[in-house]
């Protein structure tokens, strides 16, 4: 059988209508959501198949909805392809989605999953409430080249490299001051393409560190154990098994670059030979067709 990993999506991946036909369908799903509208003290499931939009997308409310629908959605792939966990070699996930794969992967149960998403979306957004700040992809430059567009508006307020995701997109989080100055620089110079992105604020900074010592607390609150399977953390595209190890770098992540491309090159050369997105939209599909576009690259959605 191949060698597989699954990988989860990140914040941005939640769209109004998810998981509503899959927890129809399936029992498990329905019960995941049951519990966790019991846990956040609404109804989550309502806010992801009937929105509104603006509630959904809320830091505060969407961790805890991607969380909760990629774990429905692997419910979904254990019934339909119950080998395919079988042959899992290793497991990642995109900012956020880092909790959803230590939940597969056992280093932390459903409950205190959830209990620490809630805790990290809350925080999130209140950091990006203090100061107002954003996010922007820079498409089609390659690292070096964002980089020196980073340096020449930088002097505008807060600007770092967030996420390197692929080659030709990488994402620039700071201050409004510093996002707007990047986006005059990018026109100046021809045209690049920045888009900005629909995000509360400019998550993997410095700019969130009100947001990791909280999150520090709420982690401090959980049992973590040695995974089945080694989870791959963004902060330094590696695998880790350590409980402290993992914290440690769950706490990191909050204010560092997401390393999304070193971590898909890092599976291939381990042989990883069959990748699963699992869970809401398929960007890390899109993603990985810029790293190696023959990858064996399998979508299970909710």
């Amino acid at each position: 059988m191949p060698r597989t990993a699954f990988l989860f999506p990140g914040q941005g991946a939640q769209t109004v209508g998810m998981a509503g036909p899959l927890c129809q369908s399936l029992p498990a799903a329905g019960a995941l959501f049951r519990q966790a509208s019991a846990a956040l003290g609404y109804d989550l499931l309502g806010v992801c198949t009937s929105g509104p939009a603006e509630r959904l997308n809320a830091t505060d409310v969407s961790q805890p909805a991607i969380f909760v629908a990629s774990l429905a959605a692997l419910e979904q792939l254990k019934a339909a392809e119950p080998d395919a966990v079988n042959d899992v070699v290793a497991t990642a996930g995109l900012s956020l989605g880092e909790y959803t794969a230590l939940v597969f992967a056992g280093a932390m149960s459903f409950e205190d999953g959830l209990t620490v998403v809630k805790a990290r979306g809350e925080a999130m957004q209140a950091a990006a409430e203090a100061t107002p700040s954003g996010m922007v992809a820079v498409i089609g430059l390659e690292v070096p080249e964002v980089e020196a567009l980073v340096a020449e508006a930088r002097p505008a307020g807060t600007l770092q490299i967030a996420n390197y995701l692929c080659p030709g997109n990488t994402v620039v989080s700071g201050s409004i001051g510093a996002i707007t100055k990047l986006e005059e620089v990018c026109q100046q110079r021809g045209g690049i393409r920045a888009t900005r992105l629909a995000v509360a604020g400019a998550f993997h900074t410095d700019l969130m560190k009100p947001a990791d010592e909280k999150l520090a607390a709420a982690l401090a609150g959980i049992t973590i154990r040695p995974p089945r399977v080694p989870v791959w953390s963004n902060v330094d595209a590696r695998p880790h098994t350590d409980p402290d190890e993992i914290r440690g770098r769950l706490v990191r992540q909050v204010v560092s670059p997401v390393r999304w491309e070193d971590t898909m090159r890092g599976l291939l050369a381990e042989g990883v030979e069959r990748f699963y997105e699992v869970g809401p939209g398929r960007v890390l599909a899109g993603l990985m067709k810029r790293v190696n576009r023959k990858a064996d690259f399998r979508n299970v959605t909710v």
